[in-house]
């Protein structure tokens, strides 16, 4: 059994995933401080001025006026946090977009490396080393064409 499980750790397709999955991690670590530090304060500013990723309502509880939202939970308050779940809206269409051009660029270099290689056209050469033998044959003949079989 540990044999097998070997054999199936080994196998590529399971390497692959682990490589997509670390490297994801990473990259979501890039798309929230893109999210964060550069949208949500655009957002924030249509908005007038507001923190975007702050944004919530209280369904139930108290919360102190002006509370942001982790001062919010803290309080124990039941609270709607729509600013939070559009922030993680934003975040994963700008991962899928991010997934789907590189799926495109991988699908392209794919497509050019299995092409074959450029053909070069045929140029006419001259007459092949066997038909210069046949000539030869037929020459030595008497001059005529002998059948060819």
């Amino acid at each position: 059994m540990i044999k097998e499980f070997r054999d199936f750790i080994a196998k590529g397709n399971v390497m692959d995933l682990a490589v997509g999955i670390i490297i994801g991690a990473a990259f979501t670590a890039i798309v929230n401080s893109l999210v964060g530090d550069l949208i949500n304060p655009v957002i924030g500013l249509i908005l007038g001025g507001v923190d975007f990723t702050s944004m919530y309502v209280v369904l139930s509880g108290t919360v102190p006026e002006g509370a942001g939202l982790e001062a919010a939970r803290a309080a124990g308050a039941a609270i709607f946090a729509y600013g939070a779940f559009v922030t993680a809206c934003i975040n994963f269409l700008i991962i899928a977009f991010v997934v789907f051009l590189l799926v495109k660029a991988v699908n392209r270099i794919k497509a050019i490396a299995e092409r074959p290689d450029d053909v070069e056209p045929e140029v006419a050469t001259g007459p092949s080393e066997l038909d210069v033998l046949l000539q030869i044959r037929d020459q030595l003949a008497g001059g005529r064409p002998a059948d060819r079989a």
